[in-house]
């Protein structure tokens, strides 16, 4: 149990970071667009690297921040059931639903888009517009990088709902 534990805490603790990362990030992605549009309509100078930024960062806030929300419970779900069951029905549910849908699915992505990742790195991809932003590779590359953070927080939350089961305590939680 206590290997379970440690794990939790350790995935948990990066998550939150990373979730503290997308915050930041999000503050960037405001004062980006702010920028972007003051100089769009007042000042008539558009700049297509801002606007690529602009969904560049957004990108890297959803793909990263996934892991955070699901750590947080704050994934959309479907509650007209959910809500009414008990604490150990819910975490019979989480716990299956992670093994027969969640891992499955972030394994599915981060083995799908292995050709499409390696293909932008070895051929450095950029901007096909002009002045555009470059490596549109390290992007390409936040995919796999953030559902291996949601696969891990997956796990997480299964072996969290596997202590409750277990009428163990819950690494952050107590009982």
């Amino acid at each position: 149990m206590n290997g379970l534990k440690r794990y939790i805490k350790m995935i948990d603790w990066i998550n939150e970071k990373t979730g503290m990362f997308a915050g930041w990030l999000t503050t960037l992605l405001v004062i980006n667009v702010f920028y972007d549009t003051v100089m769009r309509y007042a000042f008539n100078k558009g700049n297509i690297a801002l606007q690529e930024l602009e969904w560049h960062i957004f990108s890297v806030i959803f793909l990263i921040g996934a892991a955070y929300t699901l750590k947080h419970d704050g994934h959309v779900r479907v509650d007209i059931f959910y809500t009414k069951l008990t604490s150990r029905a819910k975490a019979w549910i989480d716990f299956i639903c992670t093994f027969t849908f969640l891992i499955p699915f972030c394994l599915l992505i981060i083995y799908s888009t292995k050709g499409f990742i390696l293909n932008s790195w070895a051929v450095g991809e950029i901007s096909p517009d002009p002045g555009g932003l470059p490596a549109r590779y390290i992007l390409k590359a936040m995919i796999p990088a953030g559902f291996f953070l949601l696969l891990l927080q997956g796990i997480a939350q299964s072996f969290k709902s596997l202590l409750h089961l277990m009428g163990q305590d819950i690494p952050g939680k107590g009982r």
